[in-house]
Parts: C-alpha cells; structure tokens; sequence
C-alpha cells in the first residue's frame, strides 16, 4: 500500500459504461496500485476495491496524527523511497497500513460490504440473535486470515527483510485484537438482561494507533542468527539481562523490529522533505523539530465562534472573535 491512492476519486459501482452489473468493482481493483496476485484477489472479492480504499484513507490519517510533532510526519513525499527500507518509520508505515485493512476489513464483512464474509462467526455468540436484533460482530477471524493471504508471507521468510516483516504482521494483528471487546445489549422487560445478546466490536482505530505508535517508540533494531535447535535463522536483538553473547535475546511478539537506523529527516532527501516551514510548539518539540537551525516567530490574527448560546428551538447562535495567535516555524 503506497498511500498513493488515498486521494483518488474513484467512480461509483454503478456509473454507466456498458460494463455491465457486477463489474464496478473490477475497475476500482485496477484503479488501484497492487501486485498481479493482489489484483486477482481484489477483483475476485467484491467490495474488496472500496474497502481497500478506506484502509488506506485510514492508515494514512493516522499515521499523520501521530507523527504530526516530529520531524518525519508520515508525509505522502519520499514514502516510495522509504518503503524499499529497513527503518523504524518503514516498519510503523507497514505496520498501520496493515492494521487500517484488518480493521477495515473486519468492519466491513460485519457491515454486509462484502460478499464472502459475514458477522463474526466465534463460538459462544448467538449470531442468529445478534441478527434478529439488528447488531452484528466485527469479523477479525476472517480479516486477520485475509491479512496474511494478501500479502502473500509464507510462514518463515527467505531473508532478513521477509522474516521482519512477518514478524510485525504478527505485531499488528495482536495490537488489533488487543481492541477486540465483547458487547453486550439487555433485552428483558423494564430494562433488565432476562435477555442479553452479545457480539465482538472493535476499538476505533484511533486506539490501534496510539498503541503502534508505541510500539515504534520502543521498536528494537534486529539482525538474522542461526539456532541450531530449530535448524534455521531466527532475528535477534541487542542483549537483555539474562542473555549471554551466545545466546541473543529474541524479540518479543509485541515488539515492532526494524534493520537500518533512521535518517535525520531533517533536510530534504527522498525520503522527506525535511523540517524547513514546519510549524512547532516553542515550548514542546522546536528544538528538536528544527535540528538546531532555530525558528521563526510570526503573529497573526486568527477567526474563532465565541459567546454561543442556544437558541430556542433548535439552534446555536455564535459570535465571531478575534485573537492575536503566535506561530513558530523552523528555519531554512
């Protein structure tokens, strides 16, 4: 997922064109930049194309919202470059494109977006109820099992890079079902639960984020060693108590693992446009922001509702404020 399409507009399932029914979602699956093997997924699941199209909207909003106060802001500009890499920001970018999808995914199948799949299906939660009073689960199962399939990991990688990347796939799907939460509705005479339906909901994904952008904060750089128990290489990080130089401590399954150390991020390259223009807190992340070149300080005026007050009936009646508001941006 490139991000490249976040921002196109894509034409409705039903716009004419002679293609005939059932054919709309073919030409959103080309719309979209895909390998052939996930062409011909997209083009065999129905509303695969436009669920795939919010994932990435999804993934890529987040992803700006938490990077927004650092130097590298998940911008659209360099991501090629930077996904061909082993760093902590490729690591964070495939992490929440995977999990926006899943999400995604899961949602759709529970909101009757998708032909082969449904509610959730766990044992335990009375679908048919769930049915009949008009709420369903979200389907992590299938969206998880989907996951894997599409971005077509086997179960353990060639080289470095393969085995990094099935590992923070197994990352991501844990963060996701970390959110996973049973919801229950009464149905019983006066409010009580002589009747109780119950089914799987996700968090938002907002949740999921916040929780992977900590998993980058405290990513671990890893590297291929061989286990002559198992019979092939494993990753493995820097050492922990309790580790000796023999034996290297294995990351653990939460942790997001990445190969290469980061670049500064702060002059342009291909792999951003560096920190010059960006705004910054004086007292928070400036100094970091711009990487020691210092920072511009600009006023202006700024247009906000002020003294709201409802109104009878049904609306609210608001002033127009003005206030001075002082920016900080870095220097060139």
């Amino acid at each position: 997922l490139t991000g490249k399409e976040a921002l196109t507009h894509f034409p409705s399932l039903g716009a004419p064109g002679g293609s005939g029914p059932g054919k709309g979602h073919v030409k959103q699956c080309e719309l979209l930049q895909l390998s052939r093997k996930q062409k011909r997924l997209c083009r065999r699941e129905p509303g695969l194309a436009e669920t795939l199209r919010d994932a990435i909207r999804l993934g890529i909003l987040e992803c700006q919202f938490q990077f927004r106060s650092e130097r590298w802001n998940c911008s659209l500009e360099g991501r090629p470059s930077l996904l061909k890499r082993g760093f902590k920001e490729t690591a964070f970018l495939y992490a929440v494109s995977s999990a926006a999808l899943t999400h995604s995914l899961a949602r759709a199948c529970s909101a009757g977006r998708m032909e082969r799949c449904t509610c959730d299906d766990s044992p335990g939660l009375e679908n048919r109820k769930a049915w009949q009073w008009g709420v369903c689960g979200d389907n992590l199962k299938y969206s998880t099992k989907f996951l894997k399939k599409f971005l077509g990991q086997k179960r353990i990688g060639k080289d470095l890079r393969a085995k990094v990347d099935i590992h923070n796939t197994n990352v991501v799907v844990k963060a996701v079902k970390n959110g996973l939460k049973t919801t229950c509705k009464c149905h019983g005479v006066s409010g009580s639960c002589a009747v109780r339906t119950c089914w799987k909901q996700l968090s938002p994904f907002h949740e999921i984020g916040r929780l992977l952008k900590l998993r980058y904060d405290d990513a671990v750089k890893v590297f291929s060693t061989s286990n002559d128990a198992v019979g092939h290489s494993e990753l493995a990080g820097p050492h922990r108590h309790g580790h000796s130089a023999k034996h290297p401590a294995l990351p653990r399954p939460t942790d997001l693992v990445y190969v290469e150390d980061s670049p500064s991020f702060c002059r342009p390259s291909k792999y951003s446009l560096g920190t010059a223009g960006r705004t910054c807190s004086r007292e928070g992340n400036c100094d970091s922001m711009c990487c020691g070149r210092g920072y511009n300080t600009q006023s202006r005026l700024v247009t906000f509702s002020c003294h709201c007050q409802v109104q009878w009936c049904c609306y609210v009646e608001c002033q127009q404020c003005m206030q001075e508001e002082v920016v900080y941006s870095c220097k060139q």
